[in-house]
C-alpha cells in the first residue's frame, strides 16, 4: 500500500526537486493560526507562533514548574504577589518601552467580562492590579493560589493599544524574538527574527503528501508533526531529509456533550472507552511513535499520576450497553466529529470499526479545521476527538473540567459539571503545599478516570523534518517552534 505512494513521490520529487530563490526559511503547517492576539488564542498553531511573537512575564522549566522570563516574583503574602522586570531594553517592535503598565493592562483586559477572553476564568480571583512603578506592580489575589506565576504565561500587549481598542488578532504588536512582516493571505503568514532580520514563511499546506512534496522539492524548508507514520519513515529513508522524533505530551482525547441524551450516560462513555484498542492503534497505526495515555498530564509530570491503563474488552463494553438500555434491534448511534485531514480520518475509520464490533454504529462528521475546531468551541457535538497540545500547568483541570469554565469562560465545551470535580480543583488551587495539591491532582486524574468526560487515548511523539540546507531546529518536548530562533537556512 505505501509502494504507489513513495512511487509517486519520487517521481514528483525528481521533476520538481530546486529550492527555490528565496532566503526565508519556510515552515509548512497542517493549519494557519487563527489568532494572534494572545489575550484570545487557544488553537495550538496560534499558541505557538504567539510565544514567537510576544514576550510574557513567566515560562516553564523542563519539569513544567514556573521559571522568570519577564520579570521575577516574590510572594508577600498568601494574596500577594509582587513582579519586578528584567532587562532595561525591554521594547515592543514599534520602539515602545514595555513596562509594568503594559503588562498591569494586558491582564486587566483579560478579566474584563465585556472582553470574552476564553483566559479569563483562570484569573477570576485577581482581585486587583497595582503598579508601584515602571519595572514593578503587583497581584492581589482573592484567595491563596500557589500556582499563580504559573498562570502568567499570556504574552504581554502594548497599554495604549488595548486603551484606544486596537486590533491585534491579525495585526500583532509584541516584544518577542520576531515581528511580524505580512500576513500575506489566509494560509501564508511572514515573521521577521528581531535580531539578524532572518524571515520565516509559516504557509498552511493541510493534505500531509503535499507537505511532503513541497519539502522535497525545496518550496518548503521543514515541516513538524502532522504526518502519517508511512510519509515520515519515507522522510527518514532519504538522505536528503533530516528527520528528529522525541516522545512528547500532545494529549489525544475522545471528548463528549455531557448534554445528550447518550453521551451524557457514564454507562455510555465507559462502553466506548472499554471498545477501543489503544495498543493497536499505536503499534500498528502510529509505528509505536505514541504511547497510552489515562489523563490529560503525563505522569513524569509534577502533578501527574500513575494511573491503570483503560483494557481493551468490547464483552464488557456490550455488557455495559445492554444494561443501559441498548440492543441489537436498537443500537447506540453516535456521530463523530473530526478534521478532514487524512491520517486523523484514517484514526477515526479504525475507531468506528472497533465500536461497532461491540454494537455501536458511529458516523463519522469531517470537516476542514476551522468548521471543525468552531463547532467544537460552540459545543455543537455529541462526540469528537481532539489533542491537548504541550500542556504545563495543572490549570488545564480547571479550564477543562470546572463548572465554572463553560465557553467563553473556559474550554469545558462538553459542560461537563461534577460537584466533586470542582472540589477536588478548588482545594488544589487554594492549597499552599505542592506536595499536598499533587496530591489532589492525583485523587482528580482517578476520578475524571471513573467518569470519563474525556476518553483519553495516547500521548503522541513530536518530530520534525528539513531539508539539507536548514540547520539549528531542534524539537522541543511541547511542540513549541520556539527552536526557529536559532534555525538558519544555507
Amino acid at each position: 500500500m505505501v509502494k504507489p505512494l513513495v512511487v509517486l513521490l519520487c517521481c514528483l520529487a525528481l521533476a520538481a526537486c530546486n529550492p527555490g530563490d528565496s532566503a526565508a526559511i519556510c515552515f509548512a503547517l497542517a493549519s494557519a493560526p487563527a489568532d494572534l492576539d494572545p489575550r484570545y488564542a487557544t488553537d495550538a498553531t496560534s499558541q505557538r507562533i504567539n510565544r514567537l511573537l510576544y514576550a510574557r512575564l513567566v515560562d516553564f522549566d523542563a519539569q513544567a514548574r514556573p521559571v522568570p522570563s519577564l520579570a521575577s516574583w516574590q510572594q508577600l503574602g498568601p494574596f500577594h504577589y509582587r513582579f519586578r522586570l528584567g532587562a532595561a531594553d525591554r521594547r515592543f517592535h514599534d520602539g515602545q518601552r514595555l513596562t509594568a503598565a503594559d503588562v498591569a493592562a494586558t491582564y486587566r483586559s483579560i478579566l474584563d467580562p465585556a472582553g470574552a477572553s476564553p483566559h479569563r476564568g483562570a484569573l477570576a480571583h485577581i482581585g486587583r492590579i497595582e503598579v508601584r512603578d515602571a519595572d514593578t506592580l503587583d497581584f492581589f489575589l482573592d484567595r491563596e493560589d500557589v500556582l499563580f506565576p504559573a498562570r502568567l504565561s499570556i504574552g504581554i500587549l502594548p497599554a495604549s493599544g488595548i486603551a484606544t481598542g486596537q486590533s491585534y488578532h491579525r495585526q500583532p504588536l509584541g516584544s518577542g524574538p520576531f515581528r511580524l512582516y505580512a500576513w500575506h493571505d489566509a494560509a501564508r503568514l511572514e515573521l521577521v527574527r528581531t535580531g539578524d532580520e532572518q524571515h520565516i514563511l509559516f504557509e498552511q499546506v493541510s493534505d500531509p503528501t503535499m507537505r511532503v512534496l513541497k519539502l522535497l522539492r525545496g518550496e518548503v524548508d521543514l515541516l513538524q508533526n502532522d504526518l502519517p507514520p508511512e510519509l515520515l519513515q519515507y522522510l527518514r529513508e532519504r538522505s536528503d531529509i533530516e528527520v528528529q522524533t522525541r516522545p512528547g505530551n500532545t494529549f489525544a482525547y475522545i471528548g463528549f456533550q455531557m448534554q445528550d441524551k447518550d453521551t451524557g450516560r457514564r454507562d455510555v462513555r465507559r462502553a466506548i472507552a472499554l471498545a477501543i484498542d489503544r495498543e493497536a492503534i499505536i503499534r500498528y497505526v502510529f509505528r509505536d511513535a505514541a504511547r497510552p495515555a489515562s489523563a490529560v498530564l503525563p505522569p513524569e509530570h509534577w502533578a501527574g499520576t500513575e494511573l491503570p491503563p483503560l483494557r481493551h474488552d468490547p464483552a464488557a463494553a456490550r455488557a455495559l450497553l445492554t444494561r443501559a438500555g441498548y440492543s441489537p434491534q436498537q443500537p447506540l448511534r453516535l456521530s463523530y466529529k473530526t478534521s478532514s485531514d487524512p491520517f486523523r480520518l484514517r484514526i477515526a475509520t479504525i475507531l468506528q470499526r472497533q465500536l461497532a464490533q461491540a454494537g455501536i454504529e458511529v458516523a463519522i462528521r469531517s470537516y476542514d479545521w476551522g468548521t471543525f475546531y468552531g463547532d467544537i468551541k460552540a459545543g455543537n457535538f455529541q462526540m469528537y476527538s481532539l489533542s491537548w497540545v504541550g500542556e504545563k500547568s495543572p490549570d488545564i483541570f480547571r479550564y477543562a473540567f470546572h463548572s465554572d469554565s463553560l465557553p467563553p469562560r473556559g474550554a469545558n465545551r462538553g459542560r461537563f459539571r461534577d460537584a466533586r470535580v470542582d472540589d477536588l480543583i478548588d482545594s488544589a488551587l487554594t492549597s499552599s503545599d505542592e506536595a499536598e495539591q499533587a496530591q489532589y491532582y492525583a485523587q482528580l486524574q482517578r476520578y475524571l478516570l471513573e467518569e470519563l468526560p474525556y476518553v483519553p487515548l495516547w500521548y503522541e511523539d513530536q518530530f520534525f523534518a528539513a531539508g539539507s540546507g536548514v540547520a539549528g531546529y531542534r524539537l522541543a518536548g511541547d511542540g513549541s517552534y520556539d527552536a526557529l530562533l536559532h534555525t538558519t537556512k544555507q
